[in-house]
């Protein structure tokens, strides 16, 4: 019995599948085989240049010495220090990159022992001339044979090593082009499988081409109707948060004027009270000294008031038209000792070409200001990233100020805009208060979106002239 149309495709889909996954399994085993291999390569070359280095720095070390006692000149001793240490750190290379090699560690430790024996004798040699009023000595002569001999087997022992890694190099390059034949192998015949395959669902796939392509207009027009409704809803939900800003806002407003009234009153009498006391002949110096504090924090609760109807209320604004950009680009003007001084990067990806609006400007610098110096303290000095993006979506201005500092909770996020409530020591938790006072003010909206150890994101909309 044949089969039919869609088993034939279903059974091509699924050889192919079952062939092409061997075939790819074989070739991601040799590349990974090809990889190593190449590491190896890479490593013994590595190997090799740290031992020609290694040889022509005990070379100048002794040359450096050798200037030194004969032309007494303290730049060939300090080339000779320097050197020294050029060695130690050479050595230390030499041990860990040939860490897997037992052959070439026993080399290791036997060329670190000659080396440390060579430059000790050059170094003793050098304060046996300093200690005899810089002229060369008999023992000095007879120290410099004995170097000789240990330079001898330096350089025997580098040339061990050096041959050592040159047959390692030699097979691993062999391996290497193996392995790469082998990937050629592979392809070839991945090529040939995958092109065979391609024949046979073309011929097959074609039966059933007319089906599919109604299936697939029918499933992308669900697919547009489903994201016309995602698009109607995300609008909503925004309109939705920018009314329930506004509600909030309002309503804070008003418990703050009700909590000024009811607070002021008393207060007053208060103040008058500790006067009146304070007047009386018969006070004493510490019942001023008390009064005097009852004033003093009578202002300051006065003080705090006032600042808390400030940033609840709807204020007086002087329009003009601005350009967005160069509003950001003053404020940050503003915050530059901030962030000079933390040595915070700056990036600015601003909308070409720039989109205005009508603002009191100096107002907007306040909102602005406050949500960048909120960022950079947010984030860890010498670390920081403040991005400042702005894009146009419609009618609406949309800037987005983004830092990668420690980010903030969700209960951290809902309590963000309320009056007093901040997590910084001395901050008095009205700065962002005002600053959405401002942005309301503006009939625009500011939302912020955050995660701990992730940074945050202040997104501020406004309407576009």
């Amino acid at each position: 019995m044949l089969l039919s149309g869609r088993l034939k495709v279903k059974t091509g889909y699924f050889a192919a599948f079952l062939l092409l996954l061997v075939s790819y399994l074989f070739i991601f085993i040799t590349l990974q085989q090809l990889f190593q291999q190449t590491n190896w390569v890479e490593r013994t070359g590595v190997v090799i240049n740290t031992l020609e280095s290694l040889s022509s720095s005990i070379n100048e070390a002794e040359s450096a010495a050798r200037g030194y006692i004969l032309l007494n000149d303290a730049d060939h001793r300090h080339t000779f220090d320097t050197t020294t240490g050029k060695i130690d750190m050479l050595l230390k290379r030499v041990e860990t990159i040939t860490s897997d090699n037992p052959v070439q560690q026993k080399n290791s430790d036997t060329l670190k022992s000659l080396m440390q024996e060579k430059l000790g004798g050059i170094y003793k040699g050098i304060l046996q001339f300093e200690a005899a009023g810089h002229k060369l000595t008999d023992s000095m002569k007879t120290a410099g044979e004995i170097g000789k001999n240990l330079m001898t087997g330096i350089r025997t022992m580098i040339n061990k090593m050096e041959t050592e890694e040159r047959g390692l190099l030699q097979l691993r390059k062999e391996r290497q082009s193996t392995t790469s034949v082998s990937i050629k192998i592979i392809t070839i015949t991945s090529l040939i499988i995958a092109f065979l395959l391609s024949i046979y669902s073309f011929t097959t796939y074609n039966r059933e081409s007319r089906e599919k392509l109604k299936a697939d207009e029918q499933t992308n027009l669900y697919r547009h109707q489903l994201e016309n409704k995602v698009t109607e809803l995300q609008v909503a939900n925004s309109e939705l948060e920018e009314l329930r800003s506004l509600e909030k806002f309002i309503a804070t407003g008003r418990i703050a004027r009700t909590i000024a009234h009811e607070i002021r009153n008393p207060l007053t009498n208060i103040v008058l009270a500790a006067d009146q006391i304070k007047d009386k002949p018969s006070t004493t110096e510490e019942e001023i000294l008390l009064l005097n504090m009852i004033n003093r924090n009578a202002t300051r609760i006065n003080q705090m008031i006032s600042e808390l109807l400030t940033s609840t209320k709807f204020a007086q604004l002087q329009y003009t038209k601005t350009n967005i950009a160069t509003l950001l680009d003053e404020t940050l003007e503003l915050a530059k000792d901030r962030i000079e001084l933390k040595h915070v990067q700056v990036i600015k990806n601003y909308a070409d070409p720039g989109c205005d609006v009508v603002v009191d400007g100096e107002k907007m610098k306040i909102a602005f200001l406050n949500v960048i110096v909120n960022a950079i303290e947010a984030m860890e000095s010498e670390k920081g990233v403040l991005e400042i993006q702005t894009l146009t979506t419609g009618n609406r201005c949309k800037i987005d100020i983004r830092d990668n500092g420690h980010g903030m909770n969700e209960e951290t996020i809902q309590k963000l805009f309320d009056p007093y409530f901040t997590n910084k020591a001395g901050g008095n938790g009205l700065g962002l208060t005002n600053t959405q006072n401002i942005i309301l003010n503006h009939k625009g909206n500011i939302s912020v979106k955050s995660r701990l150890a992730q940074g945050s994101t202040f997104s501020i909309t406004l309407n576009i002239t």
